[in-house]
């Protein structure tokens, strides 16, 4: 090894054939930007001729290096041969150049004990008392020898001539890089560590450190950023809130609710390839549609292949003329959009006993239309209280909709809940998820054509638009002679536009009668004192189509309101998430207390009637006691849900945990612990199994 590495001598040995094969952009094991590296290198490139050189440069440099005394106080400085004198460290042939760095490795110079970048072939040394620093370092993955580097510090530089130089040449050298530090080592460095008594440590890895994981499932604690969203309350929460439980349940009734044939004879069995059909709006008379001119009804279905349930439209009295109209259909069942309502199927049927076509839809148990939800109040319906409402929101006052007094009362509306009109951030809801759906249908080029408030749905805790019917309008004023039937969209896609503008303003107004001709301006006014001037551009607008030409117009005029939005949307999935993750271990622990009860106390298996008795079916009755009949010290039952769950979650992931069962009698205690509970239960269950399945067999 060359004198220069006196510090990092290693040994000279062959590597054991079970070392790593160098990789190809490696010279013995080292990256080619190594110092290291390129000083291996060039000890290949030297000519036979410079050999005797080079031994008398590494003897001088020996020489000078072992005038060096470890013991000393003082700080002597010590001339060695230039750096730059040493072909050896010169890449390629240059003799002058001086040292390359390499971008990837630190320069010499930037050591504090290696002089002055200026002076590179005068090396300074800082005393040092007893080992060398050099010599004390090792790598975190290796332990450091008690004597100090075991190969390191035991090994001398060999000088002069003979194989060991030449061996050091071809020596497969390793590397490691530990925080900006980089370790040599071979083969027998490793071999040297790990002959002591000591055992060496584990390697050092640079990902997460290994986590202990508890032996059984348990529901942890509801996380913070969603407790916080709630009233504090000293009630533990294990099971699903209420309030969405009562929500979930009431759409399971609705789902599966059906209807007494007695009450509706001339209700058909079936219609198509659905039955079970239940009316969802009540039709105490048939009239006609005011949006459609034809009668219609609605049922909720069942389909008899899939078991799905859907909402049939019944158009009355309609036949369909020309098959031509599927292209459209098609069409509309592409649709896909959360706030529409998807068309699944348009066929024609005389199961009413007359000419009906129907159009299938998604089923939305509890659904209600934005008619019922904000216009069924008398005060919407009537003139009487649609004057009450302009008069009472400053309606006969003679300030201008622009004057400040009267543009400053909707900020005070915006704040009192006990207005009749409706929060602004309601009616910014509505629009962004009614333009959202606007915009889906728009880009496959067809119209919504449908924005009425008996058209569209609310659902999800009356905080979700879906628009509904869409496609119906198409199918019943198609026209077959038309070469293209898609030429009157765009037309169609403007009336949206106006459309939603008119929605909008019976929806702030809070009345139907407030789209009526002597009306609008009244309303607009209202609209302009009681709300934000955004929301009363963005209807003027709309109703003037003289800015929006197209539903993305729209877009810019929402605003950063799309943000609050995103923002309601994710905390309502992160609460419905932990609502979620309450239940998660339910279906589990029913599947165990299933199995469980399938085994205890059975009366006889394979006509032995004490089979319950004895082995193993002994043991888990009595863990059933200890689960489910524990009482106090007085007699009384002592019921505790949290010592039921954790009990049974031990048992299914048959923790190591000791648990102790007594016999009914208190005469005999046996210790044991879930992990044998748990291959008593898996034993048991399967001598069930294997006698139900010879059972069927024979």
């Amino acid at each position: 090894m060359d004198p220069l590495f006196l510090n990092l001598s290693l040994p000279q040995q062959a590597v054991a054939a079970t070392s790593t094969p160098p990789v190809a952009n490696q010279v013995n094991g080292l990256p080619q930007e190594s110092k290291l590296a390129t000083y291996i290198s060039n000890r290949h490139q030297l000519p036979a001729t410079t050999q005797p050189q080079q031994q008398q440069q590494e003897h001088s440099l020996t020489k000078s290096i072992a005038a060096l005394s470890l013991d000393g106080v003082g700080t002597r400085k010590i001339s060695v041969p230039s750096v730059s004198s040493i072909a050896e460290f010169v890449p390629g042939s240059g003799g002058s150049a001086g040292l390359a760095h390499s971008a990837s490795t630190p320069s010499f110079h930037s050591f504090t004990g290696l002089g002055s970048p200026s002076t590179p072939s005068s090396l300074s040394f800082t005393p040092m008392t007893g080992t060398s620093p050099a010599a004390t370092v090792a790598s975190p993955q290796r332990p450091v020898s008690p004597q100090g580097s075991p190969s390191r510090g035991r090994h001398s530089p060999l000088v002069g001539g003979g194989d060991d130089t030449s061996n050091a040449s071809s020596l497969s050298t390793y590397q490691e890089n530990v925080g900006g530090t980089t370790y040599f080592f071979t083969a027998q460095d490793q071999q040297s560590f790990t002959a002591g008594a000591a055992p060496s440590p584990a390697p050092f890895t640079a990902g997460p450190p290994p986590l202990v994981f508890p032996p059984y499932h348990i529901l942890p604690p509801t996380p913070a950023h969603i407790h916080h969203l709630r009233a504090p309350s000293n009630t533990p929460h294990f099971f699903m809130g209420d309030e969405l439980r009562h929500d979930l349940l009431e759409r399971h009734a609705l789902a599966l609710a059906h209807v007494d044939p007695e009450n509706f004879p001339d209700l058909p069995q079936e219609v198509d390839m659905y039955h079970e059909l239940v009316p969802v709006e009540p039709q105490p008379a048939i009239n006609k549609s005011s949006m459609f001119g034809y009668a219609t009804s609605v049922y909720k279905a069942t389909n008899i292949k899939t078991g799905l349930h859907y909402c049939l439209y019944r158009i009355h009295g309609y036949r369909l003329s020309n098959v031509k109209v599927t292209q459209l259909v098609d069409l509309w069942k592409k649709i896909q959009h959360s706030s529409v309502t998807q068309l699944r199927e348009v066929f024609t049927t005389k199961a009413f006993n007359d000419n009906s076509i129907v159009f299938v839809y998604d089923y939305h148990a509890g659904a209600e239309t934005l008619a019922a939800r904000h216009f069924s109040s008398p005060a919407a319906l009537t003139a009487s209280g649609w004057e009450g409402l302009i008069n009472s929101h400053g309606g006969t006052s003679g300030n201008s909709p622009h004057d400040p007094s009267s543009r400053s009362l909707h900020k005070s509306h915006r704040h009192n809940s006990g207005n009749s009109l409706l929060p602004e951030a309601t009616l910014w809801n509505y629009i962004i998820q009614l333009t959202g759906a606007l915009r889906t249908i728009h880009t496959q080029g067809l119209a919504c054509r449908t924005l009425d408030p008996s058209k569209i749905l609310l659902t999800d805790n009356k905080s979700r638009i879906r628009v509904n019917c869409c496609g119906i309008l198409d199918v019943l004023n198609f026209d077959p002679n038309a070469a293209n039937p898609l030429a009157n969209m765009p037309q169609y896609q403007q009336e949206d536009l106006v459309n939603l503008g008119k929605l909008m303003v019976a929806l702030a107004c809070n009345s139907i009668l407030a789209l009526q001709r002597d009306n609008i301006q009244a309303a607009l006014e209202l609209i302009n004192r009681s709300y934000s001037r955004d929301l009363a551009m963005l209807v003027v607008c709309l109703l003037t189509s003289q800015r929006i030409k197209s539903i993305n117009d729209v877009m810019p005029m929402i605003g950063a309101r799309f943000y609050t939005a995103l923002e309601s949307a994710t905390q309502r999935a992160d609460v419905y998430e932990s609502e979620l993750s309450k239940e998660i271990h339910n279906g589990r622990l029913f599947r165990l207390l299933t199995k469980l009860n399938t085994i205890v106390d059975r009366p006889e298996l394979n006509m032995d009637t004490a089979w319950c008795e004895t082995g193993d079916r002994y043991m888990l009755k009595l863990f059933r006691d200890y689960v489910f009949h524990q009482v106090t010290d007085d007699g009384r039952p002592w019921l505790d849900l949290g010592h039921v769950v954790t009990v049974l979650n031990k048992l299914d992931a048959g923790s190591p945990d000791k648990i102790c069962l007594m016999s009914h009698d208190e005469q005999n205690i046996l210790v044991t612990s879930y992990a044998e509970l748990k291959r008593c239960f898996e034993r048991s269950f399967a001598e069930l199994l294997q006698a139900a399945s010879s059972h069927k067999a024979t």
